[in-house]
């Protein structure tokens, strides 16, 4: 069978959902944002800290790592994005879970990077950050300093999952050739191997 996962991961306000959802619909793959089904998981929650939304994004991880599995028996390719983890940050190690699963199904795999300069991310986040979209489990409940967002992002450096990766810097989104990234992801996805 011929398993397929794009990943994207990388720096926090950096485009990586709205990527994954124009890839989603371009390529008419499934993609799971972390994000997303973490406002899905806990709608009928009211979260009271950091702790405890920190404890619902790995909830969130899990759920997302279950969903995947599922797909991945299928041989449906799939999408996955998120602010995931190396080994050593959290408790979970994200990277190697995702690699496992990539390993137990004989998957190949294609990771987008995302990066930008961290004082434009800090500024969009910021402003991000107060749309009702974001859902309360998504807010960070305080302000962040630059240097702590700065080492939130520097924290997602060393992910990696195997496979071929790119890395996309946005700090400026109109110098991006989507189009490009697009067309390589579907080149991966159609690629037998």
């Amino acid at each position: 069978m011929n398993r397929k996962i794009i990943v994207i991961a990388g720096y926090l306000a950096a485009g990586k959902s709205t990527f994954a959802r124009r890839l989603s619909t371009e390529l008419q793959i499934p993609y799971l944002v972390k994000d997303t089904f973490k406002i899905a998981l806990c709608n009928s929650l009211t979260i009271t800290g950091w702790e405890e939304s920190s404890s619902f994004s790995s909830v969130t991880f899990d759920a997302m790592m279950y969903v995947t599995e599922r797909l991945m028996e299928t041989s449906c390719p799939i999408i996955i994005e998120g602010n995931f983890v190396p080994a050593g940050i959290k408790k979970v190690d994200e990277a190697g879970t995702i690699r496992a699963l990539i390993g137990k199904y004989n998957c190949q795999s294609l990771t987008y990077k995302f990066i930008a300069d961290t004082e434009i991310l800090h500024k969009r986040y910021t402003e991000r950050d107060k749309l009702p979209e974001r859902g309360q489990v998504n807010a960070m409940l305080s302000d962040i300093s630059h240097g702590d967002f700065d080492r939130l992002c520097h924290n997602l450096d060393d992910f990696s999952v195997g496979g071929e990766s790119i890395t996309i810097d946005t700090t400026d989104f109109s110098k991006v050739d989507y189009d490009k990234h697009i067309h390589m992801a579907s080149q991966f996805i159609m690629l037998e191997r």
